[in-house]
């Protein structure tokens, strides 16, 4: 709001977003301090420093918001706490047994050898929420300064630099008038701002459109998650198993998969991905995701059990060639924000940990030198490219491309892909943004009578769950007395032109039943956006085919409250 006095606080260096890449960099940056002062001390070289760190997460504490399969590689643990058992790092276990499953609607097919990508021994099942909370009790003993609920609603910009971030106003009602509560967002000042949002990150968005930050990168791709966590009946499914399934519920052109891991307590993580580059305008991932729940092959490992947990996040499947420029003078960009996941391993955790490891590095050395310009801290990037991390992402860096044409010419590139090293039959393949590749309903249905729209899908089967129902189980609340959060240009586009080109697509792909076209008085339909079902996966603001929905975080605190996913 103009005019607004705001309270200022300055640090030396801030995080924005306490998932794996914010905390892992936080505390290596705590570990590196406390290295550098002790190195000085003993050989009395150089200065000693003495750095505030702080870290913003805009859900109601850290671990709110996070959400993954998870089967974690931990090689960037390790390397962070060697003794992160010891320490009580909450894994479900290690991975004892994998399989890979080709379904039809009825049938299931085991393949006889599970492609080296999906093999996971060595790995552990997770739960990103519980080792994010504790991650987050490691870096408040380390003295990082932690403030959960504080969306950064902008960055803070002298000309190119960044300086720091603004956090969102709290106590402002749906008009936009200020309420009794009211409090003006905190402007924090940084020396250097470290974006670790997740994918889609907001801030990461804004710097990346201002200051050309994708310029000679490839379109970001992404995909949807939608995921579910059971109690099964005790003694019915040992922990460790990890299933990754191809097929059925998704047409042969539709890039994704399924994942079902068994968790320590009888504890069953079941989800699917979808690429959000799909064709069809009617597809509905939390739909699919019902109907794979009745194959004759898992139906079983549900029965007797009971939903615990809902929630659906958006993943960065483009890879290297993705990657917008991670750095600009003061701020650093890592982790899913960076598109710094691996998509043929369906595994993020650790590559983000590591790239938020190496940017304490680099931040460690810019203060040391008193250099936080974009010139400087380039070496991040090239320090990222040539770490395990970056090769690693280098090797898959063409997997989701391979998938363009469906789901057989996307086996044969993965298969060509892992022979050479990634680079396949070229190199790059090309990539165009999803919500391009959306057909209209009448390219898609080719002029033939369009079947009914079952927005809402009826269910018969006590798997399946409705999106309402599923979004209880999610445990998102938001102040319903707040400015609406996702900003849509021209609702009148939404009335007219999307209606009749296709169908109003925003009702299908969102999971969380945000969208709803209701009538309205003097006939036709409007748009009601139902803003407290929001899971903040950020489906919408990737998807709508004609890019005029943004979303911005709401009232810091507000959102998912995920138990165990």
């Amino acid at each position: 709001m103009g005019g607004t006095e705001r309270d200022t606080l300055d640090v030396d260096v801030l995080f924005v977003g306490g998932g794996p890449a914010g905390l892992a960099g936080a505390i290596r940056l705590k570990q590196l301090l406390r290295a550098h002062n002790e190195r000085v001390k003993g050989d009395g070289k150089g200065a000693p420093l003495d750095l505030s760190i702080a870290l913003l997460e805009k859900g109601r504490e850290i671990g709110s918001h996070a959400i993954s399969g998870a089967v974690l590689d931990p090689r960037a643990l390790r390397e962070l706490y060697p003794d992160f058992e010891r320490r009580g790092c909450p894994l479900e276990g290690p991975v004892t047994d994998d399989s890979v499953w080709f379904l039809t609607k009825r049938r299931r097919l085991r393949l006889p050898i599970v492609p080296p990508p999906l093999r996971n021994h060595g790995h552990y099942v997770a739960s990103l929420g519980k080792v994010v909370r504790w991650m987050g009790s490691q870096a408040e003993q380390e003295g990082i300064d932690l403030f959960p609920e504080f969306a950064a609603a902008e960055p803070l910009l002298d000309g190119d630099p960044v300086i720091g971030v603004r956090t969102g106003d709290k106590g402002i009602d749906r008009h936009g008038n200020k309420k009794p509560n009211y409090e003006p967002g905190i402007d924090i000042h940084a020396k250097i701002t470290v974006l670790t949002e997740g994918p889609r990150g907001t801030l990461t968005k804004v710097l990346v459109e201002r200051f050309g930050l994708d310029r000679g990168r490839m379109p970001q791709v992404y995909a949807i998650g939608v995921k579910e966590v059971w109690e099964c009946p005790k003694g019915s499914l040992p922990p460790g198993r990890v299933i990754h399934t191809m097929g059925y519920p998704l047409d042969s052109q539709t890039f994704g998969g399924s994942f079902i891991y068994s968790m320590a307590d009888d504890l069953l993580d079941i989800g699917l991905v979808v690429g959000l580059d799909y064709r069809n305008p009617r597809l509905d991932p939390h739909d699919l995701f019902q109907r794979l729940k009745t194959n004759p092959a898992i139906a079983p490992m549900l029965r007797g059990a009971k939903i615990l947990s809902y929630g659906a996040k958006a993943i960065p499947e483009g890879g290297l060639y993705a990657m917008p420029r991670p750095y600009l003078s003061g701020c650093l960009i890592a982790g899913d924000s960076a598109s710094m996941l691996n998509a043929m391993r369906l595994k993020g955790i650790h590559t983000s940990m590591k790239a938020g490891m190496l940017a304490a590095e680099v931040i460690l050395e810019a203060l040391v030198a008193g250099d936080t310009s974009a010139a400087f801290l380039a070496r991040y990037e090239e320090t990222f490219r040539r770490s395990w991390a970056g090769r690693e992402l280098w090797r898959v860096r063409n997997f989701h491309a391979g998938f363009r044409n469906g789901l057989v010419p996307g086996l044969i590139h993965s298969a060509l892909q892992v022979a050479t090293f990634g680079r396949g039959l070229r190199d790059p393949l090309p990539v165009e943004p999803g919500h391009t590749r959306l057909r209209t309903l009448a390219a898609q249905f080719k002029g033939a009578p369009l079947p009914p729209d079952q927005v809402v899908p009826r269910y018969d089967d006590p798997l399946m769950i409705d999106k309402l129902t599923d979004v209880f189980h999610s445990g998102t609340k938001h102040d319903e007395d707040q400015p609406v959060h996702l900003h849509v240009a021209d609702t009148g586009v939404c009335e007219t032109r999307c209606a009749r080109e296709y169908g109003n697509p925003c009702q299908h792909f969102c999971p969380a039943a945000v969208y709803e076209m209701v009538p309205k008085e003097g006939g036709g339909r409007r748009l009601q956006i139902n803003a407290s079902n929001c899971v903040h996966c950020k489906t919408c603001d990737i998807m709508d085919p004609y890019q005029i929905i943004t979303w911005v975080p709401p009232e810091g605190g507000g959102g998912p409250e995920y138990v165990k996913l």
